[in-house]
């Protein structure tokens, strides 16, 4: 029989099972595990992994002085000592981890440490018998008496974190199930975004594509028509034939009908030869008709009769062309008002008007700026040649802020604006343009000097830059500037800070 736990032993056994009573997420209730075995027992790195029932593998999940993601490093069944432990249910110690072939070290935590000098402890974690995870952990050689009461301690931890590994298990599955529903849901796309209305566009998308309806895209200008109607026709079964694009108000009337339908030699002056219209070209596939409101009238009926006969007449030709496409047109304008205006014929509109979508203008998709400007300053730093791969918390505050007239499109200029000025890795708020830094009147007047506002914009600034850091998570950006949970929730809503914003999906 060993000898009966030291006081420190206890004190941290009941710190670990206190934290099972607390609210916290199942995740922080494990991280704070190994803050405790970092703190009373000397653990000098540890990791919770999780058990997959179905697969057999195991993954990390929490790490305490190893720099990994949840699920970035996984186990396969008896691979290492932690597949091994978690494959036959018992423990495990390695007294010099640089003559093991077991240990892995797949972390690659220990590559700058002595291995010879750590000792790696590992302990099954079960749940009504079962084993869901695993514990391990790496002391200083020296500071280990006696193995098998190492072993045993951790074991111990090991039994008061068993529920909350099994349904963290549990949680992390639902999630999976949940995002690949979601994803099963989510058509094929290049677009950016996860907000409400643009997961109300995907959904209408996905009903639509594979249909041979007619789709009519309307939004601002700059919000991304045309990667709609790409998403339409790549989830379409026309997805193998071509999707040709027309702008209708990038071309002259005169030429807008031949472009479109095409023409005979000697149609008109310069018809040196027959040439097929952008209906042919498509043929079997997906025509997009950008800017449809443009179309002039005679350019409407030819549109009008496609659409009612599937056929059209190409210009100065007696022959009749019939097609086979499928019809996408987009609008900034408001075609309900042109029509009663009379620029617009009403029998095309409610012809073009089968299917709407309407794509919400940038600043009513408050979730999705920082995504695409993420997205963007990775994109501009490979083409530029920059290392910038951040943006500073004062320059996120300028573009949540800022109303987007221009929406996606303006953005994405705006960052490769920001990208080019940057000389470090960080954009900065002073290299986004000047319509954004325009501050309003209460700023303006807002007085300045005071030790306690600079005081507070400073601390403002730091708790941001650690929930940033977090993603969000109040614990752990609590741990990071080393106050308590609840002092930071304080704070947070001191300052108004929307923490939800920095989170991931």
């Amino acid at each position: 029989m060993h000898a009966q736990y030291s006081y420190i032993e206890l004190q941290a056994l009941h710190e670990i099972a206190r934290t099972q009573a607390g609210s916290d997420f199942l995740k922080d209730q494990l991280s704070t595990v190994l803050d405790i075995l970092s703190r009373y027992l000397g653990m000098e790195r540890g990791m919770i992994s999780i058990l997959d029932l179905h697969t057999g593998k195991t993954w990390i999940d929490i790490a305490r002085g190893v720099d990994v993601a949840s699920g970035e490093v996984v186990y396969q069944p008896g691979e290492g000592i932690t597949g091994k432990v978690a494959q036959t249910g018992r423990p495990m110690a390695i007294t010099d981890l640089g003559d093991d072939a077991l240990f892995l070290d797949r972390t690659g935590a220990r590559k700058k440490v002595n291995r010879e000098e750590l000792t790696f402890l590992c302990v099954p974690v079960f749940f009504h018998e079962n084993v869901v995870g695993v514990l391990s952990a790496d002391k200083m050689s020296r500071q280990v008496q006696d193995l098998d009461k190492e072993l045993q301690l951790l074991a111990a931890v090991a039994e008061l974190i068993g529920p909350v590994v099994h349904f963290r298990s549990v949680e992390d599955e639902n999630l999976r199930l949940k995002k690949r529903l979601a994803e099963a849901k989510r058509p094929k796309t290049k677009i950016i975004g996860r907000s409400k209305g643009m997961n109300e566009v995907l959904r209408l998308v996905d009903q639509v594509a594979d249909t041979n309806s007619t789709v009519f895209i309307h939004g601002e200008t700059g919000t991304g028509k045309e990667m709609v109607a790409q998403t339409v026709h790549d989830n379409s079964k026309r997805f193998r034939q071509r999707l040709v694009r027309v702008n209708c108000a990038a071309m002259p009337e005169s030429l807008l009908e031949s472009e479109l339908f095409g023409h005979e030699k000697g149609a008109f002056t310069g018809a040196v030869s027959r040439r097929k219209g952008c209906f042919e070209e498509a043929q079997g596939g997906t025509i997009f008709l950008d800017e449809v409101g443009e179309l002039s009238p005679l350019a409407q009926a030819k549109l009008l009769r496609v659409l009612q006969e599937r056929e059209f007449q190409p210009l100065g030709s007696s022959r009749v062309v019939k097609v086979d496409v499928r019809i996408i047109t987009a609008t900034n304008k408001d075609l309900e008002q042109e029509v009663t205006i009379g620029n617009f014929r009403s029998d095309l509109f409610f012809r073009l008007n089968v299917f709407p979508v309407f794509i919400p203008p940038l600043r009513e998709r408050g979730p999705d700026i920082l995504l695409l400007a993420d997205y963007f300053v990775l994109k501009y730093a490979e083409e530029l040649d920059r290392r910038v791969n951040r943006i500073a918390t004062s320059a996120i505050d300028l573009l949540m802020s800022y109303h987007w007239p221009g929406n996606v499109r303006e953005l994405e200029n705006c960052i490769e604006r920001a990208v080019l000025l940057t000389r470090g890795n960080t954009i900065e708020a002073r290299h986004l343009p000047p319509s954004l830094q325009m501050k309003s009147k209460e700023a303006v007047i807002q007085p300045r000097g005071k030790l306690e506002v600079l005081v507070g914009n400073f601390e403002k600034d730091l708790i941001v830059d650690a929930l940033k850091d977090t993603k969000g998570n109040q614990s752990q950006a609590a741990r990071l500037l080393g106050t308590s949970k609840r002092i930071l929730q304080y704070k947070v809503k001191k300052y108004a800070i929307d923490f939800q914003r920095f989170k991931r999906s």
